[in-house]
């Protein structure tokens, strides 16, 4: 294959045991700054809530940065939302942990935004080579 095939003509290449690790890695990270987020958010409102919602920003942006591609932001978040969904649900006794107000549904909307805008604009993989545009 030459250095001038298109990204989407390269064949896809099986992900690697490290790279799967990683990426666990990361989804169990995600879903502890979830139910930390969970803890913090109501405490301090809405320095925790800040707190927060920048926890998963970076957890998010760092996942992106170490595996250079959005499936670490990807796998963050994805943890993210299974802790908080989880997190959500009231027990046999009555006890919850989100209370209904509007610090819980700040929390829950705003971790989801920040998830999707942060591996949005996560810079994705470029390929190596001259710092030129493809195509020329």
């Amino acid at each position: 294959m030459s250095d001038r095939t298109p990204i989407l003509a390269q064949p896809m290449r099986p992900p690697t045991a490290g790279r799967v690790g990683a990426l666990l890695g990361f989804f169990v990270l995600g879903a502890v700054v979830g139910a930390a987020g969970a803890l913090v958010q109501p405490g301090w409102f809405p320095g925790g809530l800040l707190l927060a919602l920048a926890a998963e920003a970076g957890a998010v942006l760092g996942a992106t940065r170490v595996m250079r591609a959005r499936s670490g932001g990807v796998a963050v978040a994805a943890g993210w939302m299974l802790a908080v969904i989880l997190l959500t649900a009231s027990r046999p006794e009555g006890d919850f942990l989100f209370a209904a107000g509007s610090g819980s549904y700040l929390f829950l909307l705003g971790g989801i935004a920040v998830a999707v805008i942060c591996a949005t604009f996560a810079p994705g993989w470029q390929p190596d080579g001259d710092p030129v545009r493809l195509g020329k």
